[in-house]
């Protein structure tokens, strides 16, 4: 399935959020130590600068990392098969793994202000990023798959979303999405306590859509094991097939937040989320039209919506006469 689908479970281990790296070592790390006596000095020096910057790595194709360390491509492939790996493609990915279980918000910051650009180009830079990010959600998302996800939440009797710290903002949108639209959906604030008390009360007729990306936040990873023990189906919305949240969410949907913002960004997946909210509107679209109707009527009557007073009333407001 395609890299915005929903998901079947799978086994690989997680990658990381921005937060402090683990102390556990990468399987690339675990390789190279490995190997490392079987690899030339300069090859070996050439391994260590990849593992101790892979911000400034991971991206490259095999000829671009060759032009970095003065090296054909060929070379590269050469080093890389002494650790172990057979394609280049496969090394490529434990390379992202690593990078993303040793990214914090410091080195992402440290990796940006060593380009030499100005204020506005690393401004313009931004937008291009969250415009490549849009761009990969479109290439390869797999509208069956996201109908499907639609289906399940109609299926849903109530729908818990679980978004912690920055992710909580994206729970919210999609909670309000979803309950524009009449279903019973929560996203949960406050104490962890208060997360663990809405979990306890869902069945298998209920939804759990969780959010998080790269290593995932502990809470929100273990309200999803908890919801499974209880029999609960789990939607994930996360940035890589190998996180916490693809490993254990029964499906999930993936939407890339690279950026050079220590923050990342949610273009894509607040675009992600709108598909899924566009989705459960057009599955039923006289229930989604009757709904909206009634909003319509409440937006006419005025009530809602912010008026300037009479010009009178706003000059006696101001003390004229």
């Amino acid at each position: 399935m395609k890299s915005t689908a929903s998901k079947s479970r799978k086994e690989p281990a997680a990658e990381s959020d921005q937060t402090p790296a683990a102390a556990s070592p990468t399987q690339l790390e675990i390789r190279f130590a490995d190997a490392q006596s079987k690899l030339a000095p300069r090859r070996r020096q050439m391994i260590r600068t990849i593992l101790d910057h892979p911000e400034e790595i991971y991206f490259l194709s095999s000829r671009e990392m060759g032009k970095r360390f003065n090296m054909d491509a060929a070379t590269i492939v050469r080093t890389i098969q002494v650790l172990g790996y057979d394609r280049y493609a496969d090394f490529a990915a434990d390379l992202r793994r690593h990078f993303v279980a040793r990214i914090t918000p410091y080195t992402t910051m440290q990796a940006a202000t060593r380009e030499k650009q100005s204020v506005a180009d690393r401004l313009r830079q931004n937008v291009d990023k969250d415009i490549a990010n849009l761009h990969l959600l479109k290439t390869s998302l797999d509208t069956t798959q996201v109908i499907e996800v639609a289906k399940r939440i109609y299926r849903a009797r109530r729908i818990v979303v679980v978004g912690i710290d920055l992710a909580a903002s994206l729970a919210h949108f999609l909670a309000y999405g979803l309950a524009v639209q009449g279903f019973d959906v929560e996203a949960p604030v406050g104490s962890a306590g208060n997360l663990i008390n809405k979990i306890k009360i869902l069945d298998a007729k209920d939804l759990l859509i969780a959010i998080s990306f790269g290593r995932c936040l502990r809470e929100t990873v273990e309200a999803v094991q908890r919801a499974r023990q209880q029999g609960v189906p789990t939607f994930g919305i996360t940035d890589s097939d190998t996180t916490p949240l693809a490993k254990y969410c029964d499906g999930y949907v993936v939407a890339s937040i690279a950026s050079s913002v220590f923050t990342g960004s949610y273009v894509a997946p607040v675009s992600a989320l709108n598909t899924i909210i566009a989705a459960c509107a057009h599955l039923h679209p006289q229930r989604t039209l009757a709904l909206l109707r009634d909003y319509e009527k409440e937006a006419a009557a005025g009530i809602r919506w912010y008026q300037e007073a009479p010009q009178d009333a706003r000059d006696q407001t101001n003390g004229k006469k």
